[in-house]
């Protein structure tokens, strides 16, 4: 699967669509609000540029698009204020993959700079917005032009995600062996096995996964996490910061069902499509979502090997799967069940890669019965998605 021509949340304003469908991730950025203050502040203790260059990668669209923009922008301009100076121009980079709803984000631009105008005083020319296609696993912006690098709900996402077994993977395997403890390279991985042999009837990690898909899928994070570190440290100025959340773990076994039952659900609500024949079972085995949810240590362990960056702060915070926040149905104005909400989520995010794999046919099916089965474990289970947010400073060259 090439992810970067796959994936993007759902366009448009329709049931389905991100838009009315992310209020999760619009409460993941209002939380980590504090840690972004701080952040910013930060910046501005130690030198108060006349243009400011920050970025929000994996800003996909509707209202989540300019609402970490926004808050910034009011944070600074809170500050200017206090110490009786002009605000800073402000270039902001929106960056997505190709594929996201860049349109939207266009068209509300107007409304936006006419709020900005009207209660922050700022005018059109100081605040310059512009739309940045392409994977933040690559350089993105020129050398040293950036201030402040923000991603939320975007890291989790791979650039890809392999169980099979290669001469490179192996390779890599035995280099990181003692990074991610493994004693040698996975015994499945030295055969010729099929992705559906590793991870029969499973769609992510599960506990009923072999080790080597667990190792394949942290190797994967790491390699990413290095070259999106690597990339923003040339992009960015000394001294500059970072704040980014995504989905993680606090515990060091990948199979916690806080980072992985989401996934787990969804691949027993396609398996009753298998038992069914509406799918073909091969067309489970054959599908890995290129998603990995980290433990702090991971991403410790990526930070002190690129080298480049200082930890200022990391947490995490819960966020239940449905958001908190009850909604009613567009035909009956009754309110959804919490499966039917957190199952529109995760369609709003997952199904053009899902659509691809297994038809479109299969969509309205397919979240109808997982909605089913979330409402069943969340009659009987607490359930939490584990946020991780971390602050990061560049070093000095």
């Amino acid at each position: 699967m090439e992810v970067m021509k796959v994936l993007h949340m759902n366009k448009g304003d329709g049931e389905t669509s991100y838009a009315n469908n992310s209020a999760v991730q619009g409460k993941i950025i209002t939380t980590a609000k504090p840690v972004i203050e701080e952040a910013i502040l930060g910046i501005l203790c130690e030198t108060f540029p006349e243009s400011i260059g920050i970025a929000d990668l994996g800003c996909s669209s509707g209202p989540n698009s300019l609402l970490v923009i926004s808050e910034i922008i009011d944070i600074i301009h809170a500050k200017c204020r206090n110490l009786g100076r002009p605000s800073p121009e402000f270039r902001v980079s929106l960056n997505d993959l190709p594929g996201n709803d860049f349109n939207s984000i266009f068209e509300s631009l107007p409304a936006f700079f006419k709020k900005q105008k009207q209660e922050k005083g700022i005018g059109f020319g100081r605040c310059y917005i512009s739309g940045v296609a392409g994977s933040f696993y690559d350089r993105l912006f020129p050398d040293k032009s950036l201030h402040f690098v923000h991603s939320s709900s975007s890291l989790h996402w791979l650039s890809q995600a392999k169980t099979v077994a290669t001469k490179k993977l192996k390779e890599k395997l035995v280099r990181f062996c003692g990074e991610i403890k493994i004693r040698k390279v996975p015994p499945a991985l030295e055969t010729n096995a099929t992705p559906a042999a590793l991870n029969k009837g499973k769609i992510y990690i599960s506990k009923s996964s072999p080790q080597c898909v667990l190792d394949a899928y942290s190797l994967q994070f790491q390699n990413n996490f290095l070259i999106f570190l690597k990339s923003r440290a040339a992009e960015m100025v000394a001294g500059g910061r970072m704040v980014l959340s995504l989905m993680g773990r606090r515990s060091i076994d990948p199979t916690t069902e806080e980072s992985c039952y989401q996934w787990e659900l969804l691949a027993q609500a396609l398996m009753s499509l298998v038992t069914e024949r509406l799918i073909e079972e091969e067309k489970l085995d054959s599908f890995n979502a290129p998603y990995y949810a980290p433990c702090p240590e991971e991403l410790k362990m990526a930070i002190q090997k690129e080298g480049s960056f200082i930890i200022d702060r990391l947490g995490h915070f819960e966020i239940d799967w449905d958001g908190g926040v009850e909604e009613l149905t567009n035909t009956t104005l009754l309110p959804l069940s919490r499966g039917q909400r957190v199952a529109k989520t995760v369609r709003a995010v997952v199904e053009s890669m899902f659509e691809l794999h297994f038809g479109k046919a299969m969509m309205d099916l397919l979240f109808a019965r997982y909605a089913e089965m979330v409402d069943d474990y969340l009659s009987k289970n607490r359930a939490k998605y584990i946020n991780l947010v971390i602050s990061i400073i560049k070093k000095d060259n």
